[in-house]
């Protein structure tokens, strides 16, 4: 176990300051590379080893999968088997654990299912068809959104409903109101309701609230500026009475306004405390002071901000380089040409460097130009590993086995692989479980009654033995490896997929190979299903090793870089076109240029086109803002 000294060796004085405050609440103002995550691991470290808290008595709260795990393998370097008994997650993950202990006082079975993005966008899919909402005017992404930001600011359906006004949003209350209904139903829960419904249980059972906020007795929050209203709630919930709470933060890295996240809360955390200490983390660790003075200058525009200025000990670096391209065709070859001379001229590797976007569709003419030179890259952030289909298809045989309630998913593998049942026969069943009451997969046992053809119904009742086979195997204490080799050889899946063509075979059994592996490190299937349900785009970084990196300027946040190139840097693109006459998105695209920036530690490159094409048609462009706010000193053309 490490001890004190050594804890506190090598902290700057403010570093030192945050490990060590105690007796009021702590707002950390942590600007990029500034060590914030020595500085949280290092606070916890002190209050368990000084006996301020037991482990325990910790909660502590990352925004990814990736920073706890990285937070828990440094403590775990201070402190040994101590950390074990640390609450230490995403607040997904923590709200998980709690509603799995509680599920049941809200009409939820312990094993409710979790949906993702993806399976959220199938049940409103399904919802528009019933309810005759055409998809082409009212997307379902739209709604998607519209109740996503309702649930992030507490407003259940009934409330939205009483508030609804114009077709828009009277269409956003039907279906929101039946998309929740569903879920109950089905027993599941989106991301959005882990939160908002362990915030009503806590108001509706005052002795869970009680229990929780005895057993956490210091809450740590990293990110704090990404938080939602939910989020925030669930953290004042928490600590209003023992009032140990530490949250970290930059409001100018809040770049997550449109997932609900509301820049708020870190701005207005004194006023919910006010005998708060506040101590800014303003030396960076990581980059030149070229780049950290190109960043100073871009965000001290933004007027929504807790005043801070990075400087670093390190190098002038090499100035900022900036390149004016005709389109985006040179632009991308300029990108490829730069990144092979640095590999061999500077001897970095290909994974050292990163190009970001402002989004996806920007890719296209980079990998083709990327492929032109040959240089091996990963698009961050496309097909998540757990969203392609053959994963999804297996993945959904599990959830069925673990919650035989949820219709979505038994949906998804009435025809995974093909058995021959159409559309007028899963309306049959759907219609069947509905008038007798019980779930669909039940229904499979009785489809001869439901008027489903012989063939449809033979296949619909093995299919159903061969679930509860499964359901019989994991209740014995199957792994869910061992539940998924037995589902690809019971249902035929392997072989369907060794039917396709020889190169498409051979892609989907490698990722089949990897899932089956994945699940081999877990010991139980709700585990494994929790872990799959809320990794995020940050987490699902699968061999990025010798490429070069690509992805949007969102997905970068908390990743370094020896060299980014950010490109689109067109007034209209960066800044989007949407946020320009907006002040409050155009303070939040400058937020996101600021984040871009500060990914880099050594060379930094600006793009931006003359001429670009936009919408199927080739657009005059202008440089971005931005790069006006650079001083010019700093910046080198190419």
């Amino acid at each position: 176990m490490i001890t004190e000294e050594e804890l506190l060796d090598g902290l700057n004085s403010a570093q030192r300051e945050a490990v060590l405050h105690k007796g009021s609440p702590l707002l950390v103002i942590a600007g990029a590379g500034s060590g914030k995550t020595r500085v949280l691991t290092s606070r916890i470290a002190h209050l368990v080893l000084e006996g301020e808290a037991r482990a325990s008595s910790v909660l502590a709260i990352t925004f990814t999968n990736k920073a706890a795990d990285e937070m828990r393998s440094r403590l775990i370097d201070m402190l040994g088997d101590e950390v074990r008994y640390m609450w230490m997650s995403t607040f997904h993950s923590a709200c998980v654990r709690i509603l799995r202990t509680n599920a049941e006082r809200f009409g939820y079975s312990k094993s409710f299912t979790i949906y993702d993005t993806q399976d959220s966008r199938r049940l409103i899919e399904q919802i528009e068809k019933e309810l005759n909402v055409d998809p082409k005017k009212i997307r379902p992404q739209a709604l998607m959104r519209e109740i996503g930001a309702a649930k992030s600011e507490m407003v259940d359906f009934e409330s939205y409903r009483d508030r609804a006004s114009g077709p828009f949003e009277r269409t956003v209350s039907e279906v929101y109101s039946q998309y929740q209904q569903r879920l109950k139903q089905f027993s599941a829960m989106d991301f959005d309701d882990l939160l908002m419904v362990t915030v009503n249980l806590f108001e509706a059972c005052p002795d869970v609230l009680d229990m929780y906020r005895d057993r956490f007795q210091h809450i740590l929050v990293d990110e704090y500026q990404d938080t939602n209203q939910v989020q925030n709630r669930l953290v004042l919930m928490l600590g209003e009475v023992h009032r140990n709470v530490c949250v970290v933060g930059d409001a100018d890295q809040s770049i997550y306004m449109f997932r609900g996240a509301d820049v708020r809360n870190i701005l207005e955390f004194e006023k919910a405390f006010p005998d708060v200490r506040v101590i800014a983390l303003e030396q960076n660790y990581r980059s030149t002071r070229n780049i950290l003075d190109t960043a100073n200058a871009v965000i001290s525009n933004n007027r929504s901000r807790i005043p801070k200025n990075l400087w670093t000990s390190s190098d002038t670096g090499p100035p900022i380089f900036r390149y004016r391209a005709n389109d985006e065709n040179d632009e991308a070859r300029f990108v490829s040409r730069e990144v092979k001379r640095l590999a061999d001229q500077e001897a970095l590797f290909y994974s050292d460097m990163a190009v970001f976007y402002r989004t996806n569709a920007q890719s296209r003419a980079l990998e083709e130009a990327l492929v032109m030179e040959g240089i091996p890259y990963k698009v961050i952030g496309s097909t998540r590993f757990y969203d392609r289909r053959e994963v999804k298809d297996l993945i959904a045989y599990l959830m069925v086995v673990a919650n035989p309630a949820d219709d979505l998913s038994a949906r998804r593998i009435i025809n995974s692989p093909k058995r021959g049942v159409g559309e007028a026969t899963l309306a049959k069943m759907v219609e069947y479980a509905k008038a007798n009451r019980i779930n669909l997969v039940d229904s499979f046992l009785h489809a001869t009654e439901a008027g489903a053809p012989k063939k449809a119904s033979e296949a619909l009742a093995e299919l159903a033995f061969i679930i509860s086979d499964l359901a019989k195997m994991n209740d014995d204490g199957a792994g869910p490896a061992q539940l998924l080799s037995t589902a690809l050889e019971r249902t035929g899946y392997r072989e369907s997929i060794k039917a396709l063509e020889a190169h498409e075979a051979q892609s989907r059994m490698e990722n089949i190979a990897e899932l089956v592996s994945m699940a081999g490190r877990f010991g139980e299937l709700q585990d494994m299903l929790e872990t799959v349900a809320l990794v995020s785009d940050a987490d699902d970084l699968y061999g990025i090793e010798g490429k070069v990196s690509l992805m949007t300027i969102h997905i970068a946040k908390g990743l370094e870089f020896e060299v980014v190139f950010m490109v689109g840097m067109d007034d209209g693109v960066f800044p989007h076109m949407r946020s320009i006459d907006d002040p409050v998105q155009l303070e939040e695209e400058r937020r996101l240029c600021y984040v871009g920036i500060t990914r880099s530690k050594r060379w930094l490159y600006l793009t931006h086109a003359w001429e670009r094409m936009l919408w199927g048609a080739y657009t005059s462009s202008i440089p971005s803002r931005f790069i006006s706010e650079i001083p010019d000193e700093l910046v080198r053309d190419l």
